[in-house]
């Protein structure tokens, strides 16, 4: 029991909290025995739901809580205001060291703001991103950021490139990793002001293995393993890239129930098929850590099910065990 990852799970957040939020929880300590799950929020409410289920009970711990943090409010005044919230008293586990990692569907920028007042930057480390995992024709890759800061600095991005380096190497087991910048073009004069001046600072970095830029159209390629760019470039290419897997999606459901003849297609591909699109589920893969940090902290999306949760518990094993923290303060040389 004391080699347990502990992990902080806010209960009320999100769209479908604290059903799916409490499922994926009881989920994650049922398929892997190194975790332990504190659930904050309501009492009664997160009791009840748990009531539904079989599971071990030694590692799911309510720890009650009174307030919520709603999506409209202004992130900064509700971590401060809101003290008893299940975000923020989720988030002090961590900050006082209970629990190594923090999982949350809720507010992205309550998320933001308490991740960096209350668990706290590494030293040294200029800006957190954040950093989801995204399927690729080979893999995974990670873009780094996808929604943190949307004004980045060229020497951000730098470091942006050095931790997402790290977590691909020592959480994802991708030796030497490629890292690109996100670019209108592949060519080195190419790009906005930011790009330019961040292009040669990552070609004179030598303990990252820069490619140079990256279209968004090689993303799903798999030509990089490490995708910089600021929050406003990432946030765009991450919808678009999840808003045409879902019209794609659904078109090809909509082609395979037409007639009789494609329904008995999609009969025979459909093994084949399952396994192709779920190497395209991005949920598997957890959430997105919010690198820098001195604890984990893992933004799940707002409408995340049950499964995506259970995967972000379980992405923290990983991150805790390789001892990812330690290892972004060595690329930083911190």
């Amino acid at each position: 029991m004391g080699n347990l990852v502990n992990v902080a799970v806010d209960g009320m957040g999100g769209d479908n909290a604290p059903g799916e939020i409490v499922k994926g929880a009881v989920d994650a300590v049922k398929v892997n025995d190194g975790v332990k799950v504190y659930l904050t929020g309501t009492k009664e409410t997160i009791e009840a739901e748990l009531g539904k289920y079989e599971y071990p009970r030694d590692r799911v711990e309510v720890v009650p809580t009174t307030e919520i943090i709603e999506m409209g409010e202004s992130p900064v005044m509700a971590i401060r205001k809101k003290r008893d919230s299940s975000l923020v008293v989720a988030l002090n586990l961590v900050k006082d060291g209970k629990c190594d990692a923090f999982v949350s569907a809720g507010s992205t920028g309550a998320v933001l703001a308490g991740g960096q007042l209350l668990v706290g930057r590494i030293r040294g480390v200029e800006r957190p991103p954040l950093a989801p995992l995204i399927p690729n024709a080979h893999g995974v890759s990670l873009l780094v950021d996808c929604g943190a800061n949307v004004d980045a600095r060229a020497t951000h991005l730098v470091q942006f490139a050095k931790m997402g380096s790290a977590y691909m190497k020592y959480a994802m087991g991708v030796d030497d990793p490629r890292v690109a910048l996100l670019n209108i073009g592949t060519e080195e004069e190419k790009g906005n002001a930011l790009v330019k001046e961040t292009y040669p600072l990552l070609k004179a970095s030598t303990d990252i293995n820069f490619i140079g830029s990256i279209e968004a159209r090689e993303i799903p390629e798999g030509a990089a393993d490490v995708i910089v760019c600021d929050a406003f470039a990432g946030n765009i290419a991450l919808k678009m890239y999840e808003g045409v897997a879902k019209v794609l999606l659904s078109k090809m459901k909509e082609v395979m129930m037409q007639n009789l003849k494609t329904k008995l297609g999609a009969l025979l591909i459909k093994d084949s098929l399952k396994k192709t699109l779920k190497d395209f589920d991005a949920t598997q893969y957890g959430g997105a850590p919010l690198l820098g940090l001195k604890g984990l902290v893992v933004k799940t999306h707002g409408s995340a099910k049950a499964g995506e949760v259970r995967n972000s518990i379980i992405q923290c094993i990983t991150f805790k065990e390789q001892d990812v923290n330690g290892k972004i303060k060595q690329y930083l040389d911190l």
